[in-house]
């Protein structure tokens, strides 16, 4: 046999054989996700070396969320078009240029300039889970959604602490050498291991505006994308209450607060892992509304002891864990649908729907936000959160039931 199995290198200068490594996929998405909150730490000093405004400076972080939206949009358009490996090599290409000009910046605006283009990488993300889809297809494909999706919750995670002892170690300034040698290294194992042979797809001389209107006009694509987006906006909803509603019973301690907190994106990993186990047994279809289930199920238990009384942190944020445990479940299992709703846009699809996810979820936040003042109790932020918990619920069933009509696809 002449063949090379997936798992073992390339030579050098040659494409890998078979599909890409899964660990490649998992750092890529991690890679993507990791510049956003990474340098968080660094702030002050950033804004004390550049002797610029702190709130100035605070735009690195918000702008480049807000910009990580348009690149997935337009990065998984382009796929479509161009091709998985021209799209994610040149993000990467960009992403480690610009966190050199970051590293060498001398003023605040330069600086700017490059973080803003740095957000190039999160196409990557986006691109990841097509790929991911045409390599294995249908459950399958949610079963690896499932541990890409760790790396995608695990980044964020420790990014603050990598970046804040890089920062006191070595400056503000290593931070971004550490992306540009990070970056340089996943540009050579996307370079040696993605292909195009199932990703270089026609677009079937459908313009960019032509393909979202399909999207947009598909009752499965917009389910999917709102039970993506409820899901979304129910974290976000708690991530934003919390420590609105448990300060004061925490006494005040910020360490606690973070303790409690962390408990939910730790559920998210095991929704995750779960999802990566049994995704590829199970239908999607149930997969999704099982995730949406145990929110519900874990946050009207939590209401339910509140309103007996039982009012203490650990019952709220235990209750809360399941917040982190559906979402885990229902991300694999809707991003798999939202790829098999047209095919031939897979990558539009997965960047529209990232987008959508994000942008719904922080209007959801934005919303529940006038719900709740610094009187609310942890029972009233259980009540407002199982409001898109709810309506994801809601949206699950709906996509369980398109699906019944017209599977989707291994």
């Amino acid at each position: 046999m002449t063949g090379q199995s997936a798992s073992e290198p390339a030579p050098a200068g040659q494409l890998q054989s078979g599909p890409p490594r899964l660990i490649t996929l998992i750092l890529l998405t991690a890679l993507s996700v990791l510049p956003v909150n990474l340098i968080l730490p660094s702030l002050p000093e950033i804004a004390a070396d550049l002797r610029a405004d702190p709130a100035l400076v605070a735009l690195s972080v918000a702008a480049y969320a807000a910009l990580t939206a348009f690149a997935e949009i337009i990065g998984g358009a382009l796929s479509d078009r161009f091709g998985r490996r021209p799209v994610v090599i040149f993000s990467l290409s960009v992403f480690i240029l610009a966190s050199a000009g970051c590293a060498l910046a001398d003023n605040i605006h330069v600086f700017l300039l490059f973080r803003t283009l740095q957000a190039a990488i999160a196409a990557c993300f986006s691109i990841a889970l097509v790929i991911v889809k045409e390599s294995w297809g249908g459950q399958k494909a949610a079963s690896k959604f499932g541990y890409l999706a760790m790396g995608w919750a695990v980044a964020p995670m420790i990014g603050p602490t990598i970046g804040g002892s890089v920062s006191e170690l070595f400056g503000w300034r290593a931070n971004f050498v550490m992306f540009a040698i990070l970056g340089a290294i996943m540009l050579a194992l996307a370079a040696r291991e993605i292909r195009d042979e199932t990703g270089k797809r026609k677009t079937n001389g459908h313009g960019y505006l032509a393909a979202y209107r399909r999207l947009l006009g598909s009752p499965r694509f917009l389910v999917y994308a709102a039970c993506m987006a409820c899901s979304m906006g129910t974290l976000y909803v708690f991530l934003a209450g919390a420590p609105l509603v448990m300060n004061d019973a925490l006494g005040g301690s910020s360490a606690m607060l973070g303790l409690y907190m962390g408990l939910v994106p730790a559920g998210f990993i095991l929704g995750s892992y779960l999802a990566g186990r049994y995704a590829g047994r199970i239908p999607i279809a149930a997969v999704l509304v099982a995730g949406r289930a145990v929110t519900c199920t874990g946050l009207l238990g939590g209401l339910a002891l509140a309103v007996s009384g039982l009012t203490a942190p650990p019952a709220f944020f235990a209750a809360c864990i399941f917040i982190g445990i559906g979402n885990g479940l229902t991300m694999p299992a809707a991003n798999s649908g939202i790829l098999a709703v047209q095919p031939d846009l897979a990558g539009t699809a997965a960047g529209l729907a990232a987008a959508v996810s994000v942008g719904g979820g922080a209007i959801i936040a934005s919303i529940a936000g006038l719900l709740l003042n610094d009187a609310s109790s942890g029972r009233d932020l259980l009540c407002v959160i199982l409001i898109p918990a709810a309506l994801a619920l809601v949206s699950a069933g709906l996509a369980s039931l398109l699906d019944r009509s017209r599977p989707i696809a291994a």
